[in-house]
């Protein structure tokens, strides 16, 4: 993706607040804003124009980051609608500054952008389907530039529904460690959030007794978890990640794969056998 100049306007002076942001060079504008902060937002001229949108907050039933992703042809008509949704606490549109977004246009837009948060599955998406519309190739490649820019900007605004766990699939092999137990194995990478265990790797079916006592109950929990949302797939002598799963740290990671506590920067280590920790310290 290449390098872009973001320009963002705090209209309260504060950066939990609304806020207004843009791209050089991009026909397009960004708004966000906390739900406490709804009938702002709904004024601001830029909503009356066609657009997408996303309703981003905690899912009360498991507890997961959720959104919900629409379309209108008056962003802030629909918006009024979605009162009924009690789980969403922030809200972000993108239109354009222009009048180049169309009913067809922001229907593609709305699609994609439902096919990649389901595929990337960082959060539960509320939609029940993607509508979608058919564009005629220059168009299409006009709207995939503009969902570009949705995924730049997103980021900044605090969402990260449309960044992949793994952003980059050419990954260095440098960059890949290793964490062995009983003959299984599991490859991982420090990422921008935590460290990432990546797809094909292998875990241990068996639990320590550390992961029983009172500071451990959390890797039981998390291990079920994560087997329950069909992360990990459990074999007769294995536990595999059937996609690339981020954790927190690299010790979260570890403990989940020996199944109790692990330091994850001795138990990380590369093709060459330098642990993580002294990886860093180099």
């Amino acid at each position: 993706m290449a390098g872009a100049t973001i320009k963002i306007f705090l209209t309260n002076g504060d950066a939990r607040s609304l806020r207004v942001a843009d791209i050089s060079n991009w026909n397009g504008k960004a708004l966000a804003a906390p739900r406490t902060e709804l009938d702002a937002l709904l004024k601001r001229e830029e909503l009356s124009k066609p657009g997408v949108y996303f309703l981003i907050g905690i899912d009360p039933e498991s507890g997961k980051p959720a959104a919900y992703i629409g379309e209108a042809e008056v962003v802030s008509d629909r918006l009024k609608q979605h009162g009924s949704k009690e789980f969403w606490v922030q809200a972000i549109a993108f239109v354009s500054q222009g009048e180049n977004l169309t009913k067809a246009h922001i229907k593609y837009l709305e699609g994609r952008i439902i096919e990649e948060a389901k595929s990337i599955k960082r959060f539960e998406v509320q939609n029940a389907q993607a509508s979608g519309a058919k564009l005629p190739e220059s168009d299409r490649a006009d709207m995939e530039v503009f969902l570009e820019r949705i995924k730049q900007l997103l980021p900044v605004l605090g969402c990260d529904v449309l960044v992949p766990v793994v952003q980059n699939k050419s990954v260095p092999a440098e960059r890949i460690l290793f964490c062995k137990i009983k003959g299984l194995t599991a490859k991982g990478m420090r990422s921008s959030q935590g460290f990432v265990v990546l797809k094909g790797s292998e875990a241990s079916p068996d639990l320590r007794p550390s992961a029983s006592n009172k500071y451990g109950t959390w890797i039981i929990s998390l291990r079920d978890n994560l087997l329950n949302d069909g992360i990990l797939l459990k074999e007769a002598n294995k536990i595999t990640f059937v996609q690339d799963c981020e954790f927190s740290s690299p010790s979260a990671a570890a403990s989940i794969i020996h199944g109790g506590h692990a330091n994850g920067l001795t138990a990380w280590k590369n093709s060459k056998g330098k642990t993580l920790k002294e990886i860093e310290e180099s």
